[in-house]
């Protein structure tokens, strides 16, 4: 396998940490995973891109990396997009380089619209753009998210569900509803369970609090007026079947705007679920290779 080393970002609250795949004196992309994944979503695809150096993060909450503090509300793109910028700031980057998948996609959308000189290109992986929500849905959530929130707030290690580890693996595979594969579950269990107190259980290590993440949704005007500000080298690949969106319309209306302001602009749609680049990368990765080959 590739060569690939741990590393750890010192943050305030804590570290984020992610895995550091090939050359190590060449600037990476940073590739950043879905909600609820964790960095193990890159681990075939990065194998699959010879000489290409890739910091692959576990968000906050995610993965290895150190949960938001106690009492901090999570609204997963903000955070998102403040955390890579810390990153990007640890490493002293001027330009930056993304690969998104849904989650990530939409953070790296947001940190390309934010920073529009500071991105090279940005791959986007079966997303656009944060998921655009119909507002008359997302007033009524709101009190209930946050009566949610208090109630995980209140989870403690003692009182975290625990399983053995083909439980965990079932949990898993059903969660994502045929997304993944077992040998998916596998790759993302590396770092999404850690061992609990009792022999032989475990526990989802990612922060339960993150089921209730979703008031930091965007509406499609908005959507669009990040869009407008992207300027980079912009690589969109569509898993079809794929993500099921609220409003799968909205997909092709930001697409239709990055198109007018990126420097290159490339949209491919391929054969999949919705993690096709952890079950079959194969399929994407020459289309990336192309994409960054060419730049």
């Amino acid at each position: 396998s590739a060569d690939v080393k741990e590393v750890e970002i010192p943050v305030p609250w804590g570290h984020i940490r992610g895995n550091w795949w090939g050359p190590a004196d060449k600037q990476p992309i940073v590739a950043i995973h879905g909600w609820q994944d964790n960095s193990g979503t890159f681990d075939a695809l990065a194998q699959l891109l010879p000489n290409v150096a890739i910091l692959s993060i576990d968000l906050p909450g995610h993965g290895l990396s150190s949960h938001l503090p106690v009492g901090q509300f999570n609204y997963i793109f903000w955070d998102g997009v403040l955390a890579l910028r810390r990153i990007v700031r640890y490493y002293k980057w001027n330009k930056v380089r993304l690969l998104g998948h849904s989650l990530g996609g939409a953070i790296s959308f947001l940190y390309a619209a934010s920073y529009p000189d500071e991105v090279d290109a940005l791959i986007s992986l079966d997303i656009v753009s944060p998921s655009t929500m119909d507002i008359k849905k997302t007033a009524p959530l709101t009190g209930d998210y946050i009566d949610r929130f208090l109630k995980y707030e209140m989870l403690t290690l003692d009182s975290v569900p625990c399983y053995d580890y083909d439980e965990m693996l079932e949990i898993v595979e059903q969660a994502y509803g045929g997304s993944i594969t077992k040998k998916g579950a596998e790759i993302l269990m590396k770092r999404g369970m850690q061992q609990a107190y009792k022999k032989d259980k475990y526990y989802f290590s990612r922060d339960p609090r993150l089921k209730v993440s979703l008031l930091g949704m965007l509406s499609l005007d908005l959507a669009l007026e990040y869009a407008s500000q992207i300027k980079c080298a912009y690589l969109n690949i569509r898993a079809v079947p794929g993500m099921k969106f609220e409003q799968p319309e909205n997909y092709q209306k930001v697409l239709d705007v990055i198109k007018l302001g990126a420097r290159k602009f490339e949209y491919h749609e391929v054969e999949g679920t919705h993690h096709v680049h952890l079950n079959e990368p194969e399929i994407i990765a020459p289309i990336i290779t192309n994409f960054l080959q060419n730049l």
